[in-house]
């Protein structure tokens, strides 16, 4: 089952292009912030400036919770809104009946101005190391795991044209045009992403870290592997039988060996239930990060890539829309969801710069992602990822991949 998740981390960590590293290696950072820290700790005060100190804390608190207490209630009322509005909508659709522009909150999330919450200066002040970062897996765990758990071995292209050509060959055969692969891979994979790019990798900085599991082209979670394993495995499995018959006997032999350790995934992957979050926690376990290495091999790799778009398409085709999807409205489904994606693509021109994006978020997703804060409108949105789709496909990587394709 697609999750119809609302934009969240995978939305910012596309736009801002900033994924994740295991961080063994930023231990002895973190013993230089912590004895920073404890140098930088403010003495004790004395009784009477501790009294002082309060008197101030509590006037700053009082007025703090009385501003920040009205902006909550109208947050609430404005989120609850929007909850509302997107139920009436789902129910409009099932109806078949034409959603129109009342069916949305078009008014802008409130915004908090008033002051921070104050610090309560009796509060016991400790030298603490900074909270590490979340440790999130990357390449070598997903083959280190592969090995592991399922003695699988991916079988990594000789070169990455050689993945660009095996993806292209079957991104076309599955129905995705020249301009939609090529302009969500420059979005998803910055432009020169390698088919082994991972979120948060993309551009070489020595801060750079992984930001989750997302990993290759178009940018699949381990959950996402797990998922298009249980949903497509048997399709998988047909089509590398048929690349089989027309191959040599030892690229057979290879082939044959690969469906079998395939169809061992398929069934770990089909042990738990059809839904997101029981993916999300198999993708996350040993096993599941064993089957996300598939995205790095060369027969099963681009089938992977090019599924997770194709469930979009047809997801769209599914509920009426016609018209070939843009490479932008693609990606909204990409990112957003098929629900929310669909939500959008499907939403007339006209309404387009008057639907405040927040109508497709969770408040914490809305919160923490400064580009749709920014680009606040479905128009706007569309609009940013179609000027950085325009920018990232006149690099390299865009442009090898663009000439595999007829």
């Amino acid at each position: 089952m697609r999750w119809n998740s609302f934009i969240g981390v995978g939305a910012i960590s596309l736009f801002m292009s900033g994924p994740w590293l295991i961080g063994l290696s930023e231990l002895p950072m973190a013993a230089l912030s912590m004895a920073a820290h404890a140098a930088e700790t403010p003495a004790p005060l004395s009784p009477a400036a501790l009294a002082a100190a309060m008197a101030d804390y509590r006037l700053k608190l009082a007025e703090y919770q009385k501003l920040h207490g009205a902006y909550a209630t109208e947050a609430d009322r404005y989120w609850t809104s929007v909850a509302d509005k997107r139920r009436a909508r789902n129910l409009k659709r099932r109806r078949h009946q034409t959603i129109e522009l009342a069916d949305y909150v078009l008014t802008q999330p409130p915004v908090y101005s008033g002051p921070p919450e104050p610090v309560n200066p009796a509060a016991a002040v400790e030298a603490v190391a900074p909270k590490p970062r979340k440790v999130v897996p990357v390449v070598a765990d997903f083959l280190r795991e592969a090995v592991g758990q399922f003695k699988f071995r991916p079988e990594l292209p000789a070169n990455e044209l050689e993945f660009k050509t095996a993806y292209a060959k079957v991104a076309q055969a599955a129905g995705l045009s020249k301009v939609q692969a090529v302009r969500i891979y420059g979005f998803e994979a910055g432009g020169n992403g390698q088919y082994d790019v991972q979120a948060g990798l993309e551009y070489p900085r020595p801060d750079a870290h992984a930001t989750t599991t997302a990993l290759g082209y178009n940018q699949l979670l381990s959950t996402n592997s797990v998922e298009l394993l249980a949903e497509h495995g048997d399709s998988f499995i047909a089509l590398l039988k048929r690349k089989a018959a027309s191959s040599s006997p030892a690229r057979r032999q290879v082939l044959a060996a690969k469906i079998a350790l395939l169809q061992r995934m398929i069934k770990v992957s089909r042990s738990v239930p059809d839904e997101w979050r029981e993916h999300e926690k198999l993708g996350n376990e040993p096993k599941g990060l064993g089957i996300h290495a598939l995205n790095l091999d060369i027969d099963v790799g681009p089938l992977l890539q090019t599924q997770k778009l194709m469930d979009s398409v047809v997801f769209a085709r599914r509920k009426g829309v016609r018209q070939t999807l843009t490479a932008a409205e693609l990606e909204m489904m990409n990112l957003t969801g098929d629900g929310n994606g669909f939500d959008m693509v499907s939403m007339p021109d006209a309404m387009r710069d008057k639907v405040p994006t927040a109508n497709f978020f969770q408040p914490s997703g809305y919160a923490a992602n400064p580009v749709a804060i920014r680009n606040n409108t479905v128009a706007r949105l569309i609009a940013a990822t179609d000027v950085k789709m325009d920018k990232e496909i006149t690099l390299p990587g865009a442009k090898a991949l663009a000439a595999q394709f007829p």
